[in-house]
């Protein structure tokens, strides 16, 4: 295995040029790449709607193409899905990745191309793999053993050549050799449906294996960890698997679980590498050991377009090109893709860090968010308040979620956090006083709200039953490799369904 890994730091280092070039051209690799897509696909039936022979340049491009969401994509998708061949893109898709759903549908389908699968979701994640080499070469995964949480996928049934599932078991399925050596558990085990018993079986297989990587959401991630320990009566995983190096994590905030890996994995040099993979594509890695943004990545199958803040709840959305994105300001991501994803918007939101080179650090979702009494809570304001009130109570949360609380008769609001903890604090009332504190003073609007009490009353905090926030996903038929719990809502719809079965948990 030695040789293996001294093979892969050389090859890394041919891919950190390929980066650093695209990075240094920016605006040219991402307007090529457009060009491309369009002129490969004017024979669609997407391209013949949108006149793509008359696109030349990027103002064209979005002339003729208006920004869209699932809802105007999803009639083609079903199309595709049926076997239909050149629709949003060319040829036929046979992959589609399965996504938390609309307000009209449980779930989105989103197109997964063998180009989109080559150059964008399996190409990220060796330029992840890069960055780590490129910044830390005595790096030895290759070693030993990795471990990536995914999910599953099954057939569609009206049309079984087509096959759904979580993006992350479509890559695993489809990993190349290299990876088949070092990939651990045996796929047999890895892409199992059932995610308690898969948990199970992979605690039991990973325990006499050399690991020296984990990638995977943290909610899951935490759960095999924590069986892992169980059935070895350790204390923490450095006794399981002494040559671990590395954690890789995305798909949501790793803020509040920060503190809890620290006590998973004791070791001050610990790397943990964030990345911004989504079921629509890879679009971001971290490029610095210890950074808290990544870099964009301008090659890998997917332009970018970006929509401020104002534009969101338009019903006609103008976007901007990455060229007029400014440091700091909020923007939803607008991408089309070598999947045939055209100006489509994913639903995430970011802020740009750096320009030279376009850096960004992922602050949300745009239907994640609590404005119902002008206070504009986003996920990175109550992320880093919990984070630092835990930090100041010793205690760890698993997870949360937060909604509001409507005007009672004296015409005051508020916000119901249901938090499930790990180690719950000894005082939970001080707690709840420090966590609304901690979170004036991160948001000035919430902050402005809550003066003396005048139009929000403090927050509200109810514990909930350990186990409660997956029997809550598993009744939504969300258990799975890349489901995750709603940080906020703008209503009461999950809240009320959690506090419904707390009971049962």
């Amino acid at each position: 295995m030695a040789l293996l890994n001294h093979t892969m730091r050389f090859l890394f280092a041919q891919r950190m040029r390929r980066i650093r070039k695209a990075i240094s051209q920016p605006i040219e690799t991402q307007n090529s790449l457009l060009l491309q897509f369009v002129n490969q696909n004017r024979h669609t039936k997407w391209g013949k709607e949108h006149d793509f022979r008359k696109i030349g340049k990027y103002g064209d491009f979005a002339k003729n193409v208006p920004v869209q969401d699932y809802e105007s994509l999803k009639p083609y998708i079903q199309r595709m899905m049926y076997g239909e061949k050149d629709v949003l893109w060319s040829g036929a898709v046979r992959w589609y990745a399965k996504s938390a759903g609309t307000s009209n549908d449980k779930s989105k389908f989103i197109p997964v191309t063998y180009p989109n699968l080559k150059s964008c979701h399996l190409r990220g994640s060796w330029d992840a793999a890069a960055m780590i080499y490129d910044r830390r070469p005595e790096t030895t995964v290759f070693d030993g053993k990795m471990l990536v949480m995914g999910g599953s996928h099954t057939a569609f049934e009206p049309f079984p050549r087509t096959r759904y599932g979580d993006v992350s078991a479509i890559i695993i399925g489809n990993m190349p050799p290299v990876g088949n050596h070092i990939y651990s558990p045996k796929m047999d085990i890895a892409l199992m449906a059932n995610s308690e018993e898969k948990i199970e079986r992979m605690a039991q297989s990973l325990i006499g294996e050399d690991m020296r990587l984990i990638a995977g959401v943290p909610t899951w991630t935490v759960l095999l960890i924590r069986r892992v320990l169980e059935l070895t009566g350790k204390d923490h995983l450095l006794e399981v698997w002494p040559n671990l190096e590395a954690y890789i994590h995305g798909g949501v905030s790793f803020t509040p679980y920060r503190e809890q890996f620290r006590q998973f994995i004791p070791k001050k040099d610990f790397l943990y590498w964030e990345i911004y993979n989504a079921s629509e594509g890879f679009f971001a890695a971290q490029s610095e050991p210890y950074a808290d943004d990544m870099l964009l990545l301008m090659q890998n199958g997917v332009f970018y377009e970006f929509l401020p803040e104002e534009e969101w709840n338009k019903e006609v959305r103008t976007a901007i090109p990455l060229s007029e994105v400014e440091v700091g300001k909020h923007y939803a991501p607008v991408i089309t893709t070598n999947a045939g994803l055209w100006r489509y918007v994913p639903g995430d939101t970011v802020q740009f860090t750096s320009i030279s080179p376009y850096k960004i650090k992922v602050s949300g979702r745009t239907n994640q968010f609590i404005n119902a009494f002008g206070e504009e809570v986003m996920v990175a304001n109550t992320d880093k308040a919990l984070a630092e009130t835990c930090r100041m109570f010793d205690a760890l949360v698993s997870d949360y979620t937060v909604a509001p609380i409507y005007f009672d008769p004296q015409g005051k609001g508020g916000h119901e956090w249901l938090v499930e903890f790990e180690r719950a604090p000894e005082d939970l009332e001080a707690f709840k006083h420090w966590l609304d504190a901690n979170l004036q003073r991160i948001n000035s609007d919430y902050e402005a709200k809550r003066f003396k009490g005048m139009a929000m009353d403090r927050l509200s905090l109810q514990q909930m039953p350990r186990g409660c926030f997956h029997e809550w996903l598993k009744s939504k038929g969300k258990f799975g490799g890349q489901s995750k719990v709603p940080r906020l809502a703008n209503h009461r719809h999950y809240v009320e369904e959690i506090l419904s079965m707390s009971a049962k948990c």
